[in-house]
């Protein structure tokens, strides 16, 4: 299993006189997609104020979230109204889709060939509820094909910084992983974590990397390694630029948006 994490190029626009910055995927700037991870200023500044500078002026769309594995169509949504979901899946042109995101993954997909693209908040519980198979039954319906979907994840919390008790981590394991069909390599390493845990005490906090369980969802959904994109930043560590529930208890988010 190839597991890597990557650096994201940096861009960014100024409003009202301040930088509000933003990385981008390797893999979707290669493909001409027009999207972008922002930082923790981005939470300050209007959608359309925003899709306005960044040339991209078209209808923004976004969600209640509510750490659910549901994923609507955007045709069937309307610019005033929130849908609860956590994810959206774009079937029409001239849309802008945006996801809000502190330690959880920003998750932005795109069919190079069709043009479709999608966006979805995912964490912990997005993992466990499948929502990326969810997402990729939508794609199915619509024609994609996975050789053509990019994937880009985005700064999320790493590793060293999301800690589960072990209960959680049992439950974890059992629910989000397919164990019928990853390879030996990464049923190892599931079937070593699962082991690992029974020598923690119900105490006891123990280390989950959300990035490549979900890396790890993807491939068993035949996405191509060479067409995933993880973004090394850690939104717990990067203090100065992303917001972090986990670190501060804030419930201030940043924006996530891929245009179609």
């Amino acid at each position: 299993m190839t597991f890597k994490k990557k650096y994201f190029p940096k861009s960014e626009l100024i409003i009202s006189q301040k930088k509000i910055k933003y990385y981008l995927s390797p893999n979707l700037i290669k493909n001409n997609f027009k999207h972008g991870f922002f930082t923790k200023l981005s939470s300050e500044v209007n959608l359309s104020l925003l899709s306005n500078q960044l040339n991209v002026k078209k209808r923004n769309y976004s969600l209640n979230q509510i750490h659910s594995n549901r994923i609507v169509f955007n045709s069937l949504m309307h610019q005033d109204k929130r849908l609860e979901a956590d994810g959206m899946i774009c079937d029409k042109r001239d849309q802008n889709l945006w996801i809000y995101t502190a330690d959880c993954m920003p998750i932005l997909f795109a069919d190079k060939k069709n043009r479709f693209i999608a966006a979805i908040h995912c964490g912990r519980k997005g993992l466990e509820k499948r929502i990326i198979r969810n997402l990729m039954k939508k794609f199915d319906k619509i024609g994609s094909s996975r050789e053509d979907l990019l994937v880009a994840i985005g700064p999320s919390i790493s590793k060293k910084f999301y800690l589960i008790d072990k209960k959680t981590a049992q439950e974890f394991y059992k629910n989000a992983n397919y164990m019928e069909s990853i390879s030996s390599s990464e049923k190892f390493e599931i079937l070593f974590n699962l082991k690992t845990l029974n020598k923690f005490k119900e105490q006891d906090l123990i280390s989950l990397d959300l990035k490549k369980n979900a890396y790890i969802q993807l491939l068993y959904e035949n996405i191509k390694n060479s067409n995933i994109d993880i973004s090394c930043l850690c939104t717990y560590e990067s203090n100065c630029e992303f917001y972090s529930w986990r670190r501060s208890k804030t419930f201030l988010r940043q924006w996530s948006f891929i245009s179609s």
